[in-house]
């Protein structure tokens, strides 16, 4: 497994581009189940990406790379797969054929996800058989709304040797009540909608902005949707999808990261290619801690706070404090004046990160859902172990600082939604490396 090698201490300066959104783009792959064909682009080179379009070339789904100059020959493999160099971030991707309506375990185990290609294959294929999904361990995340809804739709669903088979004689819309505002539930049932019979009405559905993305996508596909960007869809079903084309939002997960990044360690820290409104809660968050930002058009420019200050920060649904940016906020709290915490609403099993952050100085005292973070720590490198996606970036925001050298291991959960993160820190000034296994050896 790969690792990174990290020396704390380094100033950060110049800009970075922040890539296409992986929350955002997954879901849009996956609507490719409900037929037609979709030209995206903005997409970004990951881990999860690749695995998405691996699942759909099972499902019957085909992708070619689009070229960058219209005079290049599109792609004629699956995108990506020889490697970096080819990866050009826009692809078409077209129902090839109807082979398939089985999501396997060896894919599905490793993405949260895959559960979205569910109702799609429901919707167009009227049966589905997916695998019980993976992902990080922050929790159990069930998927019961999803099925409870597409129960109500019309779907006949039973669990089998950890596989949900769905199937129905069509999907008819209704009104569907979300008991909270899950976002792969809404895009799942989104999705399903598009193509049921008549109209249905998604109640207290997630209001990201990705699942904004999703649903523009759609519509320039010909859905028929209302209420978008709000907590109630409403979406009257169509035959079918026309072709169309979609460009995948920024990544605001990755944009955040780099913006605490400037706030640790940034010398005019400038992060590109955003939209300033939709990280509020977190800029707010940041403002209160003593963070300055220059904002001009997409750009935001953030230097080293030199004295912050503690604060408090509950996680909740957008327009919330995000969920995803709780770790990488804790390198800041640790080094504050003062006690800050942390309350963790959306996810029960989202401290695993705090022991590792502790062994390098941090002082942090977990109860329950929330993280007490006594401030003015001194953080130092040490080796520590990555146990999901965003843990990982707040350890390497924690390497970056501390003292001497820190060694993440398992680097693999960052590959999973940050496009060379390495690569990036290290045009701004990081010392920070990857180190493959045999290398090491």
């Amino acid at each position: 497994m790969d690792r990174f090698h990290i020396v704390g201490g380094r100033s950060l300066r110049g800009t970075v581009q922040v890539s296409g959104s992986k929350n955002a783009a997954l879901p849009i792959l996956f609507s490719t189940l409900l037929g037609g064909s979709l030209e995206v682009d903005n997409l970004p080179s990951l881990r999860d990406i690749r695995t998405a379009l691996s699942l759909l070339s099972q499902l019957g789904i085909r992708a070619v790379s689009l070229p960058e100059s219209p005079d290049e020959e599109p792609g004629s493999s699956m995108p990506g797969t020889s490697g970096e160099a080819s990866w050009t971030g826009a692809f078409r991707l077209w129902e090839d054929e109807l082979a398939s309506f089985e999501a396997p375990y060896d894919l599905v185990r490793t993405m949260r996800a895959s559960i979205l290609c569910l109702g799609p294959l429901l919707a167009h294929r009227k049966r589905a058989r997916v695998s019980l999904p993976g992902g990080c361990l922050i929790g159990s995340r069930p998927v019961d709304m999803h099925l409870n809804a597409f129960a109500k739709m019309g779907a006949r669903i039973s669990i089998d040797h950890g596989y949900i088979d769905a199937n129905t004689d069509g999907l008819v819309g209704c009104d569907i009540h979300l008991a909270y505002p899950t976002v792969t539930g809404t895009e799942n049932i989104l999705m399903a909608a598009v193509l049921a019979k008549g109209q249905t009405r998604i109640f207290n559905a997630a209001q990201e902005p990705e699942v904004t993305d999703l649903a523009w996508s759609l519509i320039r596909r010909g859905a028929r949707i209302e209420g978008v960007g709000t907590s109630t869809l409403s979406v009257e079903g169509v035959k079918s999808l026309s072709p169309g084309a979609h460009s995948v939002m920024w990544d605001r997960i990755e944009a955040g990261t780099f913006l605490v990044a400037g706030a640790l360690l940034g010398e005019s820290l400038t992060v590109k290619g955003l939209d300033p409104s939709l990280l509020i809660s977190l800029m707010t968050a940041l403002s209160e801690m003593g963070a300055a930002f220059e904002t001009k058009g997409d750009s935001v420019m953030i230097s080293r706070i030199a004295n912050p200050k503690a604060t408090s920060v509950r996680t909740e649904p957008y327009p919330g404090f995000p969920t995803d940016m709780q770790a990488q906020i804790l390198p800041l709290m640790a080094i504050a004046d003062g006690p800050s915490t942390v309350v963790e609403t959306v996810f029960e099993n989202r401290f695993t990160h705090v022991m590792e952050m502790n062994r390098m100085g941090a002082n942090i005292d977990i109860h329950g859902s929330r993280a007490f973070v006594r401030g003015r720590s001194v953080l130092e490198g040490a080796s520590v172990m990555a146990s999901d996606l965003r843990a990982s970036a707040g350890l390497v925001l924690a390497g970056l600082l501390a003292n001497g050298e820190t060694v993440i291991q398992r680097v693999y959960h960052i590959d999973r939604g940050y496009e060379r993160i390495e690569k990036k820190l290290e045009a701004l000034g990081a010392r920070i490396k990857r180190v493959r296994e045999e290398a090491a050896q």
